[in-house]
């Protein structure tokens, strides 16, 4: 990784790929139910930022890999951070389905 690449956006697409080679990953859209009803990714599971802590309910592990989106990103930055002080330590915000192109 180069000096800029830090500051490339990260791209959700490429993202995807990279989850599908990883064992046990979980797509987790932090959008809230009726945004994730008009629209989501494939095999993704809706947990709402507003609803984070339900992710225990979920029984995956502190370390489960977990691939985040939202709309644009932002929810999804808050999400990982959280998830950070839920403990989770494989969380990766993967940006906003805005940039999601359908296979």
């Amino acid at each position: 990784m180069g000096l800029f690449d830090i500051f490339r956006p990260t791209d959700i697409n490429e993202e995807l790929k990279n989850m599908k080679t990883i064992p046990g990953a979980v797509l987790l859209d932090v959008r809230e139910k009726d945004e994730y009803e008009e629209e989501h990714i494939p095999d993704s599971v809706n947990i709402p930022l507003s609803n984070l802590e339900q992710i225990e309910d979920m029984h995956y592990t502190k370390d489960t890999p977990l691939f985040i989106y939202c709309h644009s990103g932002r929810r999804s930055g808050l999400a990982v951070m959280r998830l950070r002080e839920l403990g989770y330590t494989n969380a990766k915000n993967i940006g906003g389905i805005i940039h999601y192109k359908k296979a």
